[in-house]
């Protein structure tokens, strides 16, 4: 005996599946046509030193137009993870960082040697189509050096093969290209990442910051982190610093540098960090 109630129930699967079906095509269309028609915003961040308050640095952030395929930031980047054009569109981004900082030290001079970070997906540093050199090009053209450029892995994907990582990274070191891991502290992979790839500098995950001063496990957590950087040569960034109380927490821990809205927010233009506009 058939039951209707089941077979109700199968055809809204199979329309829900379909109706997947067609948004997945949809937000396709609206990546590509992102990336074809350039409407990415790229905005600056400042990264301080917490000991002299000076910015040392920027992280740039590629934020895409608000669509209602892709509502927020976040879920944009989450849907790319799940595409096959991780590749294209980080050099997509990669591009667009670099010529939008470059075109920004036109009206600022003084900020040409410090340091640029950028968010990269941990696979395309071992795509065999991303070469090194294409990037030195870029460098080149944009009047900028290797060693200002931080590739900041995401922990989107976290990385597998870490023996094959560690040679590509070798390379990348030895013409002055440095390395930050994102997200330090939120789960075992990126405390397994910080132990076999020994970055430059460590990014304390903002679920790590936000409220430190009331909460003993995360000053614990924090500690711990920064006990390990100091045996390992690296320099700290908290990232996330919210709230002043915070702030002040963590200069008398010692963390080395900090970034979050109390420190400034992001930014299209860096001379308004100049001008003093941090917040």
């Amino acid at each position: 005996m058939i039951n209707n109630t089941d077979t109700f129930s199968y055809i809204t699967f199979l329309l829900k599946k379909r109706i997947s079906e067609v948004d997945e095509i949809l937000r396709y269309r609206e990546l590509k046509k992102i990336m074809q028609r350039n409407t990415l915003t790229t905005f600056f961040q400042p990264i301080l030193d917490l000991r002299t308050d000076e910015i040392v640095g920027y992280e740039a952030l590629n934020r895409p137009p608000f669509s209602k395929h892709f509502p927020s930031t976040e879920k944009f980047y989450d849907y790319i993870g799940t595409t096959n054009q991780v590749f294209l569109f980080e050099l997509f981004c990669r591009n667009a960082s670099l010529k939008k900082y470059a075109s920004n030290l036109k009206e600022v001079p003084c900020e040409k040697e410090k340091l640029l970070f950028i968010n990269i997906h941990p696979d395309v540093l071992i795509d065999s189509n991303y070469r090194p050199g294409e990037t030195i090009q870029l460098l080149q053209e944009f009047d900028l050096k290797p060693y200002q450029i931080v590739f900041e892995l995401t922990e989107r994907k976290a990385v597998t093969d870490f023996t094959m990582f560690e040679k590509v990274l070798n390379n990348y070191r030895s013409q002055g290209f440095r390395l930050a891991i994102d997200d330090a502290g939120s789960g075992y992979n990126s405390l397994k990442t910080l132990v076999h790839l020994q970055p430059e500098f460590i990014k304390l995950d903002r679920s790590l910051i936000h409220n430190i001063v009331q909460n003993e496990a995360q000053q614990k957590m924090v500690n711990l982190l920064l006990n390990f950087a100091k045996q390992s040569n690296t320099s700290v960034i908290a990232e996330g610093i919210e709230q002043k109380k915070d702030l002040s927490f963590l200069k008398k821990e010692g963390v080395d540098l900090g970034q979050g809205y109390a420190l400034g927010r992001p930014h299209q233009n860096i001379l308004a960090f100049k001008q003093g506009q941090l917040s």
